[in-house]
């Protein structure tokens, strides 16, 4: 394998008029950084009047990983795609659980002692991101 043009694999999630307010509650509750945001000016004319600070780009720091999104018109909640969190203690999975399902929408419940995991939960939280959370058997 040809290791010269090795790449990263990043995620981007498009949100509808939330972004900035998405991306500060993942920072306060996943340990996770937000590097860069910026904001349109002037604000798109097909975007709603209730936006008043749509997010034009924006990084995130999340466990060694990327997650890049943005404001758009006509976004939706993820469907098919889960960004997955491995948490390093079944506490610590138990406390992301009942931050991030919050007001969402639970898929899978969080189970204990799975044949595979000592926790696994599957949910959308409320800014319409889908998690699938893991602490996983050794």
């Amino acid at each position: 394998m040809n290791t010269n043009n090795a790449f990263k694999v990043d995620f981007y999630i498009n949100y509808a008029g939330r972004c900035e307010e998405a991306f500060k509650f993942y920072e306060e509750y996943l340990e996770a950084k937000i590097t860069n945001m910026m904001f349109h000016d002037p604000v798109p004319p097909n975007f709603p009047k209730e936006w008043p600070r749509p997010v034009l780009h924006s990084v995130l720091e999340i466990g060694g990983n990327v997650l890049r999104g943005s404001d758009i018109a006509q976004a939706e909640p993820m469907r098919s795609a889960y960004l997955t969190l491995i948490t390093n203690t079944p506490e610590r999975a138990d406390e992301i659980y009942e931050v991030l399902s919050k007001d969402g929408e639970v898929y899978m419940k969080i189970e204990k002692d799975t044949f595979f995991a000592n926790r696994f939960a599957m949910f959308r939280d409320k800014f319409g991101t889908a998690w699938m959370l893991i602490n996983e058997k050794e």
